[in-house]
């Protein structure tokens, strides 16, 4: 799961052609979020459900990322507040799933977990081909481009998880995959909230002197 960057280009996203390919990237997420939650499911996998979440959550940052477009620095906090709580409860349930699973460890399907990683990887890479014209855009943008990027990362994690666990015959390659996702999302979380309550800050301190 992506962090902020801060960027100094000047697009902000206002742009027909940027927005069109956000809903197909939504889409896009939305679609895995339900196959990999799925096959997680049927096969066992905590790695797979940790991925799942990450599409659910890059789905809802990225429809409220083209809901915030030109909008107030009030209202894109206030965004990204929302974006900061809901990473940090789906980190807290991998986290919570994951201790539960060490407790009761069974052998995830390798196979199911490789072919949906793979799909998955597939889906990540087709994202990061409709954003890159706009990798350079303000933070709000480039943060979506960097979300996808990233979780193409991720999903190459994913495919070593089902392969450390048709090599290993045990679910620990699984459970390691898990952990450290649920890590990334309570970090961005973090880093999501901080960075929002000194934007907030910032313009407090503006509008003061302005005033």
């Amino acid at each position: 799961m992506s962090g902020f960057c801060g960027h100094e280009a000047k697009f902000e996203g206002v742009s027909a052609d940027y927005k069109r390919r956000l809903w197909v990237v939504i889409a896009l997420n939305a679609t895995m979020f339900v196959v990999e939650m799925s096959a997680g499911h049927y096969a066992q996998s905590q790695a797979l459900r940790a991925d799942a979440l990450d599409f659910l959550g890059d789905a809802l940052t990225y429809g409220i990322s083209l809901a915030v477009i030109g909008a107030s620095i009030q209202v894109r906090t206030n965004a990204a507040l929302a974006k900061g709580l809901s990473l940090f409860l789906m980190g807290l349930w991998v986290f919570g799933s994951t201790l539960y699973r060490v407790f009761y460890v069974g052998v995830p399907e390798a196979g199911i977990m490789g072919v949906v990683g793979v799909m998955a990887l597939t889906t990540n890479l087709a994202s990061v081909l409709l954003l890159v014209r706009y990798k350079d855009g303000d933070a709000n943008v480039r943060s979506v481009w960097l979300c996808s990027r990233n979780d193409a990362i991720g999903n190459v994690a994913v495919v070593l998880a089902a392969l450390g666990v048709w090599g290993t015959a045990t679910g620990w390659p699984d459970l390691i995959v898990a952990g450290i996702m649920a890590t990334l999302f309570l970090s961005s979380a973090f880093q999501i909230v901080r960075q929002a309550l000194q934007e907030r800050r910032d313009a407090m301190k503006h509008i003061h002197r302005t005033t």
